[in-house]
């Protein structure tokens, strides 16, 4: 019966399913052992460190992914960066295939004057300092001014603009990064715009999202009637309205009629508002908008303009993947034909194979089909190459499962007495300290 040695490089949602859909794989004439690398010491990818801090049922799905590692074919090799720790070269003979999962990190550039003033941050690094990631936990979020901005319109733009707008006291029983739960009790932040370049009819959030929106209770949430009312006359003037269209203008609609409660804090939509400029001297000051309208069912930019006074502004329009050493990247992602990167053994599932799209639950889809590709491509003859462990450098203190879960027993139980699901550790040698 032949044996399969299988790597995979990433331990996020990606990451999991593909271990997931190997293990559902294996019958009485196929088996797999499977490694997995995560350059960090704890696990999960954006189930820890994306996923909104008030959306814990979100974050339940983490329980499939333990119950993959405790399979005996699978191995964790976690605080271990494929790329600088170990090259693909060392990796590739070793293995009958790679799949890397390594998602999409790098938050995308708006493009315009100003961008790089102090205060103006990507989501990339807003959303990973509140979750607790070791890389963003000393960002610089500047919280010292009554107003903030956040530039896109889908859902982590959304999580970006309620975690600025809820009253914190809505944060203090969830996992939220320590150092940032002390900021936002600190902040003067009261109004939180968010600014969509195209109409309500075009966004990216989901119906679920914008239903929590009215319910929020120390937040008043605002959009334009009018607004909302021209965005339905448009989407009807386009045809049939789809179903998760009608579900959004619904939400929208909801939203424009719901009496503000005549709270203190503020979150504001505004549509057809493209950013121009962040003007500032050493930090942001003010983001200057263009007004756009839709004609013929494109945006048109108006000429005209409009501005808003901020400290801090946080862009959150798109993901793209890092590079890493001995792997092609084009357009933002792995360069790969439908997973497969043609001419070698390494295949890509997740946000590195199809760019930032889609919720968690895609992934399993995602890499259920890359390992039926995966699983035709198989040699007849398995590879035996040898263990990686020969390679990885002895100096690097390598994060097996018991590893994890000592970090993982140890969060929660500093999170019980404060009734919180846990309290994260943000220091890599604390990390490591605490699976020894």
């Amino acid at each position: 019966m032949p044996h399969y040695k299988i790597a995979i490089v990433g331990a996020g949602p990606a990451g999991y399913f593909t271990a997931q859909a190997l293990q559902n794989a294996q019958n009485e004439e196929l088996t797999f052992s499977i490694d997995m690398f995560e350059r960090l010491p704890t696990m999960w990818g954006l189930v820890r460190s994306g996923v909104a801090p008030d959306h814990p049922k979100i974050k339940s799905v983490a329980k499939v992914f333990e119950k993959v590692a405790a399979e005996p074919n699978f191995r964790l090799f976690g605080n271990v960066e494929v790329g600088r720790d170990l090259d693909i070269e060392e990796i590739c003979p070793r293995y009958d295939a790679i799949v890397m999962c390594t998602g999409s990190s790098v938050g995308k550039k708006l493009g315009i004057p100003g961008e790089d003033l102090t205060g103006s941050l990507s989501a990339a690094e807003f959303v990973p300092w509140y979750n607790g990631h070791p890389d963003f936990a000393n960002v610089e979020v500047p919280l010292d001014g009554e107003t903030a901005v956040v530039i896109g319109a889908g859902n982590v733009a959304m999580d970006c603009a309620r975690i600025l707008g809820i009253n914190p006291i809505e944060l203090d029983a969830t996992d939220t990064a320590e150092h940032a739960l002390a900021a936002l009790h600190a902040s003067k932040i009261r109004t939180v715009y968010i600014a969509g370049r195209r109409g309500p009819e075009h966004a990216a959030f989901t119906a679920p999202e914008l239903r929590e929106l009215p319910k929020l209770e120390h937040t008043n949430v605002v959009i334009d009637a009018d607004a909302v009312h021209a965005a339905h006359e448009r989407a009807e003037a386009a045809g049939e309205i789809e179903k998760h269209l009608a579900s959004n203008l619904e939400a929208w609609r909801l939203i424009a009629e719901h009496p503000h409660g005549g709270h203190e804090r503020t979150m504001e939509f505004r549509f057809l508002s493209t950013p121009k400029e962040i003007k500032g001297v050493d930090r942001v000051e003010e983001v200057v908008f263009g007004i756009n309208e839709i004609k013929g069912g494109k945006v048109v930019d108006t000429g005209e303009t409009y501005s808003i006074k901020t400290n801090l502004v946080v862009s959150a329009i798109g993901y793209y993947a890092e590079h890493i050493k001995g792997i092609s990247f084009r357009d933002g992602k792995v360069e790969n034909d439908n997973g497969r990167v043609l001419g070698t053994n390494i295949y890509t599932v997740g946000w590195a194979k199809r760019g930032p799209s889609g919720v968690i639950g895609t992934n399993k889809s995602d890499a259920s089909d890359v390992v039926k590709l995966l699983i035709e491509d198989l040699d007849p003859e398995p590879k035996n190459g040898g263990d990686i462990t020969v390679v990885i450098p002895q100096a690097i203190t390598i994060i097996d499962q018991a590893g994890w879960s000592k970090i993982n027993a140890a969060e929660i139980a500093a999170g019980e007495p404060l009734g919180k699901p846990r309290v994260k550790e943000v220091e890599i040698a604390k990390l490591i300290a605490l699976a020894e």
